[in-house]
This record gives structure tokens, sequence and C-alpha cells, in this order.
């Protein structure tokens, strides 16, 4: 197979958005001529994306403390990126995969990667099918993962929103349809608490301007446990009146707030700098191996994985 990073445009409208073969990334994603994501102007860039830029991650997203889990009574050891925890499926997860892309027409492309066993420590073969579908100015990621044995999956899309193509995300506004959220202590690993958010800076029920619940700024990567709505889990405004809402079937979801974003070389201008873009991630709950309230992560041949997000970004 070739090693070539394969791309390929989906145009609807006045949407426009580049999707890789390297990390399954959104490289751009246009509406009305602006790019509302952050990335890297040379695909190669990609190949060493140490902040997840546009990235689908797995085969488990987010946290797995001290990088290892017991199954059925085997432990198993998986390899360490955070300090001693794993975080996205390791240092060589999906993220740093070149899939394989299949450019069905102008509004859908497919991705597909077989990961092998013992990838990054984790049991059994995966066969991963990621579709791309842009609809009306809305993308819905489709991801399907069929196991040949039991073993853990929890992807995530990693994209860094930024709706003005501005300096920051300061002053966009955020609600997100949550009622708790699961703290975690400094080391960013789960408490395996479930709390309420009333009478905290997590608490974004109502649409909140990040600069004014958050004005220090500490910022934020935490995971809220979404409510079952009807409407939009997630609602994201801009100055400029850009908006953009995300549906998910997942019961989580990772707001990063961009932090610890450092200077690489970026695309349409946006410095990669602290704070730049923000990260909307739907999820199952992190470290659910050793959460038993979480919920189960565990992936079986007859239960094959499948989530299903849509992002939606206009002009209001």
């Amino acid at each position: 197979m070739s090693d070539l990073i394969k791309h390929h445009v989906l145009k609807d409208a006045d949407t426009e958005i580049t999707v890789l073969s390297m990390g399954a990334a959104v490289k751009e994603w246009r509406v009305d001529g602006q790019n509302c994501v952050l990335g890297f102007t040379d695909p190669e860039s990609y190949r060493h994306n140490a902040h997840f830029l546009g990235a689908v991650v797995g085969r488990v997203a987010n946290r797995t403390a001290q990088s290892t889990f017991d199954l059925d009574g085997t432990r198993w050891p998986l390899v360490p990126n955070d300090g001693p925890h794993h975080l996205h499926g390791g240092p060589g997860g999906l993220s740093q995969i070149n899939w394989d892309l299949d450019a069905v027409s102008d509004r859908e492309v497919i991705l597909r990667h077989t990961s092998p066993d013992l990838d990054q420590g984790y049991p059994g073969e995966a066969r991963i099918e990621v579709r791309m579908t842009l609809k009306e100015g809305a993308l819905t990621w489709d991801m399907r993962v069929e196991v040949d044995r039991i073993t853990p999956i929890n992807l995530a899309q990693h994209l860094y929103f930024n709706l003005t193509g501005g300096a920051h995300i300061r002053d966009h506004s955020l609600q997100i349809a949550a009622q708790s959220i699961t703290p975690t202590g400094a080391d960013l690993i789960p408490t395996g608490d479930i709390s309420p958010v009333d009478g905290t800076r997590f608490n974004f029920r109502t649409p909140q301007i990040l600069s004014e619940i958050d004005p220090d700024p500490a910022g934020y990567d935490l995971n809220f446990a979404l409510d079952k709505t009807s409407g939009p889990n997630v609602v994201l405004r801009a100055p400029n009146g850009k908006e953009l809402r995300l549906w998910t079937n997942r019961p989580g979801l990772q707001f990063y707030s961009g932090a610890g974003l450092s200077a690489q070389a970026p695309s349409s201008g946006v410095a990669h700098a602290p704070f730049a873009g923000l990260c909307l991630e739907a999820q199952d709950f992190p470290d659910a191996l050793h959460q038993p309230n979480f919920g189960s992560i565990l992936c079986r041949p007859d239960a094959p994985y499948h989530q299903r997000t849509t992002i939606d970004i206009r002009q209001t």
C-alpha cells in the first residue's frame, strides 16, 4: 500500500471540507470561504500531529489510567504517551495511521483501517470504517468497528474549532446540554464521580461566553455527561454570526479549550497558540475501563461499535 497522503474535498452549497487519509483528519472546513478549524498547510505535517488536530483518535479515545486494564482475568499493558497514562489510543494510534481513502462523491468519503491484534497493546483485530457525509452544510461521522474478540473501543473526532479565524476562541459562546461532569484529578484521570454542574464554572446549560465564565483563564479539559435531548447536544456561537451545532449518539463530550496548544506551521494564518481553537469530542466516558459506573466500552464480535456524530456550521 502506498504511503502517499491522499485528500478529498467534500462540497455542498457554501461549505467545503478537505479530508486527509492521514489520521482520517479534517484539514480545512470552509464556510463562505472562511476556514473554521485549525490545521496544517502541509499534509505531511499530519504525520507528526502532537495535538491530534482534525484527526479521528482511538482505539480508545481520552485517557486510560496507568496504561493498563484487566479483561477476563488477563491484564493488558498499553503503550503510555501521557506520562504513565495512555492517551487517544497511544503514540501509534489511529491519528498516526495513513488510512485507506475511498472518494465516493463530492459529498461522501469513506476511510478504512484494520488495526491488528496487539496494536498499541489492545487484544484482537479491529476493522474500522469512518464514513463522512456532507449534507446541507452538516458533516456526519458514521464510525463503525467490527472485532474478532472482546476488546475496548471508544473513538472520537478531534477537530479544533475557531469560527472567526481570529487569534483565540475566548469570545465564543458555548452551550452544552449536560447536567453533570466526570471530575478529574490533577493528572486529568477521572475520580470516578459524576458531579452536577450547578453552581460551578462547568455549567454550560445556558450559553456562556468563555472569557466571562473562565476569566483567569484556567481553561477546560473535561468530560460532560450529556443529557438526552431532542435538540443539539452542543451549540457554539461566534461574534461574526457563525454557529456550530453538534448531535451525537455517544453519552459523553470532552470539552478541551486548547490551553496546551503550541506554535506549529498553521493553515489559514491562525497560529496554534493557547486557546486558538477548542475541541468538542463526542465519546464514551474516559477511563471507563477502570470505572464500572461509567458504562462499558467493550466491543464484541456480535455487538459492533457504532458512533454517529453530526456537526453543522453555518452563518446565522
